[in-house]
């Protein structure tokens, strides 16, 4: 008869659960899940900085010349001209393009504003 001992070691997480280690998959399912839950804790303050720099670059459009605003519907539709023929991956293109869309919105805007004025 033969008899083999097993050790299991204890070791506590990050957020103060104590498991069993049972092998390195399951370490790495506890890391995994450990920087999941500090991505969800740092989550809305993402949102909220991420809304402000949107309001931001559109009060910074909306604020800037004619000339300026077209100046900057030009070079980002180079840019992403220039990523279409380079063969850049597709979202890269409509990240490039996302400027161009405020940017023309507000001269459409502008634009429609000042037909109204003339008629």
């Amino acid at each position: 008869m033969t008899t083999t001992a097993t050790t299991t070691t204890t070791t506590a997480t990050k957020n103060g659960h104590s498991s069993r280690s049972l092998g390195p998959v399951q370490g790495a399912v506890h890391e995994v899940r450990d920087a999941l839950e500090g991505m969800g804790r740092s989550m809305p303050d993402m949102a909220r900085a991420s809304r402000a720099a949107v309001g931001d670059m559109f009060s910074a459009i909306e604020a800037g010349s004619d000339e300026r605003v077209s100046a900057g519907v030009t070079l980002s539709l180079g840019l992403a001209i220039g990523l279409l023929i380079g063969g850049a991956p597709r979202l890269l293109i409509a990240l490039a393009l996302a400027p161009l869309a405020a940017m023309g919105l507000v001269l459409a805007d502008r634009r429609a504003a000042a037909a109204k004025l003339r008629a």
